[in-house]
């Protein structure tokens, strides 16, 4: 388009910045189309790094949470209690559901990552969908390229959709990239996406995120728990 001169295109068929993201969450609320992300970037590793993340994702300890004390357990139960029915459509089956919220609490807190974040980054990659495949070819609940397989697995690619394993490399990956941008989350988002220093991904996870959060304030109030003491209880 010349300096100077108006578009041809009408305002009501110009997308803004801010309407593409609705309309993806409303994509992403529905279910419907592709993965969001499958972007991450092969890059490098020091063979130490390596050695670390293989070992990390190695380790086929079962997602059975272990707590300190009641206290813990309790803002664990509270947690499942409430993040699960806003999962009841998209996963009916009672088991599934809570061995799916099970294990994305153990994988979670396992890299030392917030778990309801966690559930951010899988609504906004996957839609909750296990056998999700963005065109770039990236698998499963949190996205996860197939290449992690060859540099930190087996070279197996199919068990990216097996959950515990995907859940695993995502939230190995996700701490991978959040110690290399120095605590930085937004960064790390964005490289987890494929996007570094862009905000719509780190802005469509931490806006899930905040809806999780606010779900699980809402419920725990119903339970007689008030957010700060779940937040306390929950560290």
């Amino acid at each position: 388009m010349t300096l100077g001169m108006r578009s041809s295109t009408s305002p009501s068929r110009q997308r803004r910045p801010w309407q593409a993201v609705v309309a993806l969450w409303g994509a992403l609320a529905l279910g419907g189309g592709q993965a969001w992300a499958g972007a991450q970037v092969e890059e490098p590793l020091a063979n130490a790094v390596r050695t670390a993340l293989s070992a990390a994702v190695g380790n086929a300890a079962p997602p059975a949470p272990v707590f300190a004390d009641a206290a813990q357990k309790m803002a664990y139960e509270r947690w499942v209690a409430a993040t699960e029915t806003r999962l009841i459509k998209r996963k009916p089956d009672d088991l599934v559901r809570r061995e799916f919220l099970q294990t994305v609490w153990y994988e979670a807190k396992r890299a030392g990552l917030d778990p309801t974040l966690v559930l951010g980054l899988i609504e906004v990659e996957s839609g909750f969908r296990k056998h999700a495949i963005s065109s770039a070819g990236a698998r499963g609940y949190m996205q996860v390229m197939p290449f992690w397989t060859r540099t930190i697995g087996d070279g197996d690619a199919s068990r990216l959709f097996h959950m515990q394993t995907n859940l695993r490399f995502g939230c190995v990956i996700l701490r991978h990239y959040l110690d290399r941008e120095k605590g930085n989350m937004f960064l790390a988002l964005g490289r987890y996406n494929g996007s570094r220093g862009r905000a719509e991904y780190p802005n469509l996870v931490f806006g899930a995120e905040r809806r999780w959060q606010a779900l699980i304030q809402r419920e725990t109030q119903v339970a007689g728990l008030t957010p700060a003491q779940a937040q306390t209880r929950a560290r």
